[in-house]
């Protein structure tokens, strides 16, 4: 018998410097869309919740994923902060379920894998879901900022963390 989740469609929209990066996912280990948008100019905030609100209109997610920021707010800037809600108020005016994991729900999916960085995060994922081995980008050096590609294993982190700890957990 097939053990089924409450949300059977779930989008997960991690917001970044650049713009942001989605998954959505059909089932813990089936992806059905993803990608990184980049955007650039002015009201960069208005323009990801444009493309966001049509993403919302082509895929009608059943649930919505993002991160928790409250505790994290020394960490992200108060534009993607604000970015943040912004895609929760929107969200919640279509009324698609919200959920939002703390990077330490996200952490504690993979810490008892022995995996701590998000890099280590990025190669387990394309492992066990191999859509996204393309995908991973190199080691990163300590002088080297962050590739944007980073941002999918972002959004495929809080996919995980929500069906372990709001539905059905992915075994591995």
């Amino acid at each position: 018998m097939n053990s089924r989740s409450r949300y059977d469609l779930v989008l997960a929209i991690y917001p970044n410097t650049r713009g942001f990066a989605f998954a959505l996912f059909e089932g813990p280990l089936s992806p059905v869309d993803w990608g990184v948008i980049e955007m650039r100019g002015e009201d960069k905030n208005r323009q990801c919740l444009r493309r966001i609100s049509e993403m919302f209109g082509r895929h009608v997610p059943e649930a919505l994923v993002l991160q928790d920021m409250k505790g994290d707010a020394k960490h992200r800037a108060r534009r993607i902060r604000s970015l943040n809600e912004a895609i929760a108020v929107l969200a919640e005016t279509q009324g698609i379920s919200m959920f939002a994991c703390s990077r330490a729900q996200v952490s504690a999916c993979f810490v008892d894998r022995g995996l701590a960085t998000k890099g280590q995060i990025a190669e387990a994922i394309a492992k066990h879901i191999p859509a996204f081995e393309r995908f991973v980008p190199p080691q990163r050096k300590p002088w080297m900022s962050e590739d944007s590609r980073m941002g999918l294993f972002d959004a495929v982190s809080l996919i995980i963390a929500f069906f372990k700890w709001y539905g059905k957990e992915p075994e591995h």
